[in-house]
């Protein structure tokens, strides 16, 4: 044998024996969260497949926990995909070293990933950066605790330690159990950011968990206890009303959470590395934010994206100026949200607004049937937070308008009804937001 093919033979036995992880047994893999990995990624997959070769779809497990290989054929060739679902960092870890085609993510790709990448991507652009889903996470209690409502200020405070009893928040004179995820989940990076919020340090008491229907499961067994999780994997659990600020509390609902108003909602992400990557995962996410995709999503137990609309219920607070405005309309299931300043349309946005005009087409109405209501975050002037607002409604009514779609009817609310506690980062993003309603 010639000594530079010896070389060659030597080299692929050493990388195919000594470094199989640089070595895909499988057409694809979805690497990352636990809450996108253990049923709604194998859904999406199965659906996907089935219609890219309207073969049969089996899943079968790896032995390793938490990980899963659907196969089918195509073509007359075997295809599988892997996901495994071990945490949303172990997913950036694993696309950063090319061995993940998808990252699973259950919060948003952080600064420092964004640097790492940025050779191979921009991960913030809508080519890499793919809303699949919209979940809730839900703090969750015995079924038997009298509590029914938390501000985040005091849930920050018992996850802390520093509330210990339940009769602290007008429950029973009971010792709290601290129930939370794993440092891997990207469950507990959004609940450390939107709860903790670099304030609080999580009690060393806690129990931390690999998996939310586990967590959940146990909660539910201990009157004692208090955890979080996706609003999907609540199950038995009992789910608490949560208050940001001054906002009114809301318990996570197919309303509230759809519209991001739910103080504790969070975006499901699937992340590429931009369009170069793998043409069947391109596919698959597009199959993904497809309406079917979105019903896959719903069948979950996580909320779709595809647009509804709900007769409003006015709670006690909301100004009878607002009822009049709104009186012969409905609230449908999109907010817009704006990426940067006040009328930048993020990536979620952009999507949106072409699944509102699929909800247009698919009742029979049209631009003239919606008005958009933009709202801003609270300020010392009020006429400067009633321009904004307006500024906010124009520049989703002109995306619109980009599309083909002509809006008959946009305004601005100032600063009035928050969702969120003003002046902080993630309240201020929720209230600077378009409302969208739809004519009865």
């Amino acid at each position: 044998m010639h000594p530079v093919c010896r070389r060659l033979r030597r080299h692929l036995l050493f990388t195919l024996f000594f470094l199989p992880s640089l070595v895909s047994a499988h057409d694809l893999e979805i690497h990352g969260s636990n809450t996108i990995g253990a049923a709604l990624a194998p859904m999406l997959m199965t659906g996907f497949l089935e219609q890219l070769t309207g073969e049969p779809v089996t899943v079968s497990a790896t032995g390793n926990a938490n990980e899963a290989v659907l196969g089918t054929t195509r073509a007359g060739e075997p295809l599988t995909v892997l996901v495994a679902a071990h945490g949303t960092s172990t997913g950036f870890t694993s696309m950063a070293a090319s061995q993940a085609d998808i990252w699973a993510a259950s919060r948003r790709v952080k600064t420092n990933e964004i640097e790492a990448m940025k050779s191979r991507a921009d991960m913030t652009e809508p080519s890499s950066e793919h809303v699949i889903a919209i979940d809730g996470l839900a703090i969750l209690v015995h079924p038997s605790n009298p509590v029914a409502q938390l501000s985040i200020e005091t849930l920050a405070r018992i996850f802390a330690g520093e509330i210990t009893n339940w009769s602290a928040v007008s429950g029973p004179d009971r010792l709290i159990q601290v129930y939370a995820r794993d440092d891997q989940s990207g469950t507990w990076d959004t609940f450390k950011e939107l709860v903790l919020a670099g304030r609080y340090t999580l009690t060393g008491e806690a129990l931390r968990y690999e998996s939310n229907d586990e967590l959940s499961k146990d909660v539910s067994r201990d009157p004692a206890g208090i955890g979080f999780a996706g609003f999907a994997s609540a199950g038995n659990s009992k789910l608490l009303a949560i208050a940001d600020g001054d906002a009114p509390a809301l318990k996570p609902s197919k309303l509230s959470v759809a519209t991001e108003d739910y103080p504790l909602s969070r975006r499901l992400y699937l992340y590429t590395p931009g369009a170069t990557g793998q043409p069947l995962a391109q596919a698959f996410i597009e199959y993904a934010q497809s309406q079917a995709g979105q019903d896959i999503v719903a069948k979950s137990g996580f909320f779709s994206q595809n647009p509804f609309a709900v007769d409003p219920m006015y709670d006690a607070g909301v100004p009878d100026t607002f009822k009049r405005l709104t009186e012969r309309y409905q609230r449908l299931s999109v907010n817009i949200r704006f990426a940067e300043g006040h009328t930048k349309l993020d990536n979620k946005a952009n999507r949106d607004l072409l699944r509102v005009q699929a909800y247009l087409e698919q009742t029979g109405k049209t631009g003239r049937d919606l008005m958009l209501i933009g709202f801003a975050d609270k300020r010392s002037d009020e006429l400067r937070a009633q321009m904004v607002s307006e500024l906010r409604a124009r520049s989703a009514s002109k995306a619109l308008r980009e599309l083909g779609t002509i809006v008959a009817g946009h305004t601005g609310y100032g600063h009035y009804m928050p969702v969120g506690s003003a002046g902080g980062d993630a309240g201020a993003q929720r209230n600077g937001r378009v409302e969208i309603w739809v004519r009865r």
